[in-house]
């Protein structure tokens, strides 16, 4: 499917031409233009054979229905994975690539084992949700939230990823508000500065994983050479001021490389911070590390807590068919 073939033919129709196809295609979430009956049929000819709506995609369901995986075919033959998380009150989130494979090589992460291959577009990234949006449509349900997540780093796509937000907050797309959009970073500086000045409320996360220690980040995600922990947390704290946003400062748990007591302590000291908060994530395996145990993980948020530190725990969604954190890297 491309949207930019969409937008070239509707500048040659009149002007609330546009305003239909754009219902037809996301609100309507028609998966064939044959659909659009309020359209002219020589249109909707011209439409079928431009712009496809067809998404070319395979995609899993886990055991107990609560995720579901896509691999997604793009124009290039090349391959991405999105994931719909399907909470049980009621949300539906969809964690979005936002490039093909990955350049930062984070040891602990199955995409980048791949390597770059190229940026997104725009309606590369919009279709993923689109996919998502006509599968609960049949059971009468809509996405409700979008994380940026997958694979990819968002700030080295950063226009991209913007045009592609405003095009999911529009009320006449897909309608999803900023508050219910989350953007992870690695801390590349330049984007979480720009993005306090977006004036989105999109919320922000930053993959951290190490406290205050920039030898054992460097070992795990090598970027970190280039945007120390220190920068970061400087970049972070202005965009607080800016924004008066909280920030989720995502830690991921690896069995004995970053979840000793002491370890707890010294991200304890360095969180504590205004409208800042922990995000606990077991790891999941990609045949590196092995996750810690749930005790020592309940050891570890019990530390935060009572040093002060607000503290949530990611619920484990789609290990089995590869699709959690960290886990996506396309299927041959």
């Amino acid at each position: 499917m491309n949207l930019r073939n969409l937008d070239e033919i509707s500048k040659e129709e009149p002007k609330y031409r546009r305003n239909q196809v754009k219902k037809a295609l996301f609100q309507d979430l028609i998966e064939d233009w044959s659909e659009a009956t309020n359209l002219p049929l020589t249109f909707r000819e011209k439409l079928n054979e431009i712009c496809p709506l067809l998404i070319r995609g395979k995609f899993f369901v886990s055991e107990d229905k609560s995720t579901l995986k896509v691999i997604i075919i793009l124009k290039d033959n090349l391959k991405i994975e999105s994931v719909l998380m399907r909470h049980i009150d009621g949300r539906n989130t969809v964690c979005v690539s936002s490039q093909v494979g990955c350049s930062l090589s984070c040891s602990f992460c199955a995409t980048g084992k791949l390597g770059f291959k190229r940026n997104l577009e725009v309606f590369e990234i919009t279709e993923q949700i689109l996919f998502f949006a006509r599968y609960l449509k049949n059971q009468r349900k809509r996405v409700t939230n979008v994380v940026f997540m997958g694979m990819g780093e968002p700030f080295l796509n950063y226009e991209n990823v913007m045009e592609a937000i405003r095009f999911l907050n529009d009320k006449e797309g897909l309608n999803i508000g900023a508050r219910h959009i989350s953007i992870s970073t690695v801390g590349i500086v330049e984007g979480i500065e720009k993005l306090a000045k977006e004036g989105l409320e999109v919320n922000l996360a930053i993959s951290l994983h190490s406290p205050a220690d920039d030898k054992l980040r460097s070992k795990m995600m090598p970027i970190n050479r280039k945007y120390p922990v220190g920068k970061i947390l400087a970049a972070v704290d202005n965009y607080i001021k800016k924004t008066r946003r909280k920030v989720m400062f995502e830690y991921i748990m690896i069995r004995g490389l970053n979840d000793s007591d002491e370890q707890a302590q010294k991200l304890a000291k360095l969180i504590k911070r205004p409208l800042s908060f922990v995000n606990l994530i077991s790891y999941n395996p990609t045949g590196v590390f092995k996750p810690s145990s749930s005790e020592r993980i309940k050891r570890f948020k019990e530390i935060l807590e009572k040093a002060g530190i607000a503290v949530t725990q990611r619920y484990k969604f789609g290990r089995r068919i590869r699709a959690a954190c960290g886990q996506l890297v396309h299927e041959k």
